[in-house]
């Protein structure tokens, strides 16, 4: 990455799923540090743009990362250059330990780096050979999110990480994804605003497959208006360990929702 350039740049990604447009032209970049949210509506393309970067999906456009331009490389080779990806449904294997969960993930050549995910997750070090499928639900994220630092990466990726858990759950998995954005850069993929507010530098926003608003996480959330324009929300802050999320109203949500988006 040059001196003060971004560390992940997109430009113009287009993406056509079974005939729909889903992303029409996204464009954004995020520095070096810190939690890049990248927020919307259920089903305005957030995670077909996870995907348009990791090259899962068929796209056009352009993606740089830490300096190079990685458009045409396959996912294996997007991945070995250096980023970490936590799916939204966290990809742990039920009836595997934590240990082997996690060796699962080492890539060689490479500095594993069992010492930091047992430092910043010690709940995993604790139960390296409980299956990963007793585990709460709170805890498999962890697990998730240690997997992918494992490996000296230069971005992580989460997508949707409160997807599913209890709202007291919430402020667990926000304080996970805090401790993992002081060792990398997180691109942060959620819906849920009090997790965002707790974590996020910076805002990146989707409306039918387009970015509508980029700037500071508390520059947006503490603007109820703009919030409830941008993401259907009423509030901007709930209590501790809330829900409020942005409701399921885009039109690409259908041809979007038809297939692992």
């Amino acid at each position: 990455m040059s001196a003060g350039g971004p560390l992940l740049d997109a430009a113009d990604l287009q993406v056509w799923i079974e005939g729909s447009h889903i992303l029409q032209g996204v464009s954004f970049s995020m520095p070096g540090r810190g939690v890049t949210a990248l927020l919307g509506r259920n089903g305005v393309g957030k995670t077909t743009t996870v995907k348009a970067l990791l090259g899962l999906v068929p796209r056009t456009g352009r993606v740089d990362f830490d300096g190079a331009d990685i458009t045409a490389h396959p996912t294996h080779a997007i991945v070995a250059r250096g980023i970490g990806y936590v799916p939204e449904d966290r990809g742990v294997f039920s009836a595997l330990t934590v240990a082997e969960n996690l060796r699962i993930a080492e890539r060689r050549p490479g500095r594993h780096r069992y010492d930091l995910v047992h430092e910043l997750f010690p709940e995993i070090g604790k139960r390296a050979d409980q299956p990963a499928g007793t585990l709460s639900g709170g805890q498999q994220q962890m697990l998730a999110i240690g997997r992918a630092l494992l490996n000296d990466n230069k971005l992580l990726i989460v997508d949707e990480p409160t997807k599913g858990l209890a709202p007291r759950v919430v402020r667990e998995v926000a304080d996970a994804v805090a401790r993992a954005a002081k060792q990398v850069p997180v691109l942060l993929v959620e819906q849920n605003l009090s997790l965002v507010r707790r974590v996020a530098d910076r805002t990146v926003v989707l409306d039918a497959g387009r970015v509508v608003h980029t700037g500071p996480a508390l520059e947006l959330l503490d603007d109820a208006d703009r919030v409830r324009e941008l993401l259907g929300v009423a509030r901007t802050a709930a209590g501790p360990g809330g829900t409020d999320s942005a409701p399921s109203t885009s039109t690409a949500e259908t041809a979007e929702g038809r297939r692992p988006a």
